[in-house]
């Protein structure tokens, strides 16, 4: 089979020399070329062909939002990953970068780590993307489909009453958040806590985006925090989130060890919301890499609340929801436009229906 073919856009030289060093050790893959910014890349694309293209966001001349655009009226599927600082200017510009249809993102090494640290985390953070988004691995080995587990205390029923909403979902998940979250009214009946797998800072600034751009209030999660109907939290980068009911039902951060390689977690955002609200929770999985969520939405289902999940044909990559699905662990499994919609019909149960609110 041939290799994947893989172009690294950069202006630092030390930058390229380590991307194009780390990805070459790997047999599966070739980097076919390197350009130090976004015109030169473009020039050279019709040529080099590449699989995939790495690419930074500051360049001089012609920089990687530019340059992402570009791309995107060529090569609309092209995978593109976008290298980022851990700045706000970073941050900023990777959510405006995935906007524009970037495929993912990885953050740049630190300057002050050694050379053979960074092709560590090169490798670590780059291959697995680059070969998931060329088509030539899957995610992870889907379980064979399976019923949910007889273990389960009662069968969930639409019938319940829904008195939270946990979100977990990492690959393509802030775009995919700014379809469902927008689509919540204002009066929206219960909180809303959401694991997004991001670095430090970006989940603040997804936060900031999303409470925008939606009639929801929607900030990272602060420990100590009471939750109250109408309003989103986000599990802030490289912390763990948990709800713990109390009246109100409060949130509390920790950095107890990585679960499935995140900090933090779907799976221990979900096990405590099941211990605290039991069958009144609603969890919904959505696109990203990997088997997070899958343990919690267990959880969930064992004390008797309702679990949904994106489809594939929706996902940027169906691995996440994939497994809960695959798990039998899910009731509906949705296209993202109809999730929105869902939660809000499901959290209609037991109360008046919500009315839609209108813009102020």
């Amino acid at each position: 089979m041939a290799k994947i073919r893989v172009l690294v856009v950069d202006d630092a030289v030390v930058v390229r020399r380590l991307v194009a060093d780390a990805l070459g050790s790997d047999p599966d893959l070739e980097v076919v070329g390197t350009a130090a910014n976004g015109r030169l890349a473009l020039a050279k694309m019709p040529q080099l062909n590449p699989d995939v293209v790495t690419l930074d966001i500051e360049m001089p001349e012609m920089d990687g939002l530019e340059t992402l655009k570009a791309i995107r009226k060529e090569w609309p599927k092209l995978p593109v990953i976008m290298f980022s600082t851990l700045t706000t200017r970073g941050g900023t510009s990777t959510l405006d970068a995935l906007a524009l249809g970037a495929t993912d993102y990885v953050t740049k090494p630190s300057a002050n780590g050694s050379i053979t640290a960074s092709m560590e985390r090169v490798r670590a953070e780059l291959i697995s993307r680059i070969k998931v988004f060329a088509g030539r691995q899957q995610p992870d080995v889907l379980p064979v489909r399976r019923p949910a587990k007889p273990a389960l205390r009662t069968p969930p029923t639409i019938s319940s009453r829904i008195d939270i909403v946990a979100i977990g979902v990492s690959t393509g998940g802030p775009e995919a958040l700014g379809v469902v979250i927008p689509t919540l009214p204002a009066n929206f009946p219960v909180p809303i806590v959401v694991v997004q797998h991001m670095p430090p800072l970006f989940t603040r600034l997804l936060a900031e985006r999303l409470s925008a751009k939606s009639r929801i209030a929607v900030q990272e999660g602060q420990a100590g925090g009471a939750l109250h109907p109408g309003s989103g939290w986000i599990a802030p980068g490289d912390y763990h989130m948990v709800v713990e009911r109390h009246d109100p039902a409060r949130l509390s951060l920790n950095q107890a060890p990585p679960e499935n390689s995140c900090r933090p977690s779907v799976d221990v955002l979900f096990r405590s919301v099941a211990q605290a609200y039991g069958p009144h929770a609603l969890a919904v999985v959505m696109t990203g890499m990997g088997r997070d969520g899958l343990r919690g939405s267990e959880a969930i289902r064992e004390a008797g609340g309702q679990v949904i999940a994106q489809n594939e044909a929706t996902s940027v990559v169906w691995g996440m929801p994939g497994f809960v699905a695959g798990a039998g662990l899910a009731e509906r499994v949705l296209p993202l436009s109809e999730i929105g919609p869902e939660i809000v019909r499901r959290t209609n149960v037991g109360r008046s229906p919500i009315r839609e609110a209108t813009w102020g």
